[in-house]
C-alpha cells in the first residue's frame, strides 16, 4: 500500500515538473526584464519555493493523517493541489504570455489561496497550519515583487 507522504510527495513532484513548460525564447524575455535594485536575492528564489513546497507538501500530509480519506480532507487536498497549480502556473503563463501583470494576479491568487488554506487548516492542526507559513510570507514578496517590475517594464504588462 502507498503511504500518504509518498502519494503526497508525488504530486508535488509532477505538479511542479509541469510547471516546466516554457520555450526558451520566453526564458529569454523574462533575463532581459528590469528588476527592482533591492532583489539582490534573486539567485535564492529556486531554494525558497522548494522550502515552500516542501513545507506545504508536509502540512498536506499531516492533514491527511487526521481524517484520512474524509470529504473535508479531499477538499482540502483540492485546495492544496489548487494553490500548488496556481503557483507553478505563475512561471510558465507569465513567461509564455510575456505578461507581468498576468504573473501580479496569478501570484495574488496565491496569496489568498495559501491564507484561505491556512486559515482552513488551523482549526484541524495547528502545525499544519504553521507549515504554510512560507507560503504565506513568501508568495506575497513574489507578487510584489512581480507587480514592481510592471513599473520597471513598461509594455511588459
Amino acid at each position: 500500500m502507498i503511504k500518504s507522504w509518498m502519494a503526497i510527495t508525488l504530486v508535488t513532484f509532477l505538479v511542479a515538473i509541469g510547471g516546466v513548460l516554457f520555450k526558451p525564447r520566453d526564458l529569454k524575455w523574462a533575463i532581459q526584464l528590469r528588476r527592482p535594485k533591492w532583489l539582490t536575492f534573486e539567485p535564492l528564489i529556486p531554494v525558497i519555493w522548494t522550502v515552500v513546497f516542501i513545507c506545504g507538501a508536509w502540512s498536506a500530509n499531516i492533514v491527511w493523517q487526521q481524517e484520512p480519506g474524509s470529504t473535508k480532507t479531499w477538499l482540502l487536498m483540492s485546495l492544496y493541489l489548487l494553490l500548488e497549480i496556481v503557483t507553478v502556473s505563475y512561471t510558465s503563463v507569465t513567461l509564455r504570455l510575456r505578461s507581468l501583470l498576468v504573473g501580479t494576479i496569478l501570484g495574488g491568487a496565491g496569496v489568498v489561496l495559501s491564507i484561505v488554506l491556512a486559515i482552513a487548516v488551523f482549526p484541524i492542526t495547528h502545525l499544519a497550519a504553521g507549515l504554510l507559513l512560507p507560503y504565506v510570507i513568501w508568495s506575497p514578496v513574489g507578487t510584489y515583487t512581480t507587480e514592481e517590475m510592471i513599473q520597471l517594464n513598461p509594455g511588459a504588462e
